[in-house]
């Protein structure tokens, strides 16, 4: 039974993932309830969330919505600063971390729903050497930030590539996914490398989860900006929630 509930789990978040970030949302709490430990849980999520990263990662770049010039400066950044962020994870207080991420992504869920047009119609800016810097500190310390902690980091790619870059939200959208990947992967080697992934619940979950990214995936080519920002939105907003209750119950 704790299975199949994770797999209609897996399957839900990576459909919503794969579309706008904030599957951790869905998948973790499931993982939590099934009783999984901890670092199990946190573990066996990447291995389900990488595969199916990779698969709406592949869908975006087969379908022309991946960005090589983009990509080329943001892969190899993202893997830089998931590296740096994997290994520094004991170092760093969540509490505080997560009072103001609840902010930001706070923040993000408003601005983008009040503003009708942010991702709605694509405005590509060129490449100069200041968005390229930028490019590179957001794939560096999103990447970072996924490493370690991870809650919000597909709404901040997908809105940091929307006003760096000019992107719809389609495009945005595809190409946070393969960042985001990127960063998985990372996270994925060192909790694969501590041995605190349950392959049992892991590889039913993870073959739900490619079902899920693939219908995601095609559902968002298909509808564009108009199915992407609404979910977009509402999973910014109900991270931020959540981050919000956690803070609470730390509290009391």
């Amino acid at each position: 039974m704790n299975i199949l509930l994770l797999c209609i789990a897996g399957f839900v978040a990576a459909f919503v993932d794969s579309i706008a970030g904030g599957g951790g949302l869905i998948s973790v709490p499931a993982y939590q309830l099934a009783g999984l430990p901890p670092l199990f849980v946190l573990g066996t999520n990447k291995f389900s969330a990488s595969c199916a990263s990779f698969t709406s990662s592949l869908k975006y770049i087969r379908s022309g919505k991946g960005d090589k010039k983009l990509l080329k400066f943001a892969v190899p950044f993202t893997l830089v600063g998931a590296s740096i962020g994997v290994f520094t994870v004991s170092g760093i207080d969540e509490r505080i971390l997560s009072g103001i991420i609840v902010m930001m992504v706070l923040i993000i869920g408003v601005y983008s729903l009040f503003s009708r047009r942010i991702g709605i119609k694509e405005n590509i800016k060129p490449f100069t050497a200041k968005r390229i810097v930028m490019i590179i500190l957001l794939a560096i310390s999103l990447g970072f930030y996924d490493g370690f902690f991870g809650p919000g980091t597909g709404s901040f790619l997908i809105f940091g590539l929307i006003h760096i870059i000019g992107y719809e939200f389609t495009k945005a959208s595809a190409n946070a996914r393969v960042m985001n990947f990127v960063s998985n992967l990372t996270s994925l080697f060192l909790f694969a490398l501590h041995g605190n992934i349950k392959y049992r619940y892991g590889i039913p979950v993870a073959i739900c989860s490619i079902i899920g990214a693939r219908l995601g995936t095609s559902l968002a080519l298909k509808n564009g900006a108009k199915i992407i920002k609404p979910i977009f939105v509402s999973m910014s907003l109900l991270i931020s929630l959540k981050l919000l209750l956690i803070d609470v119950l730390h509290i009391f």
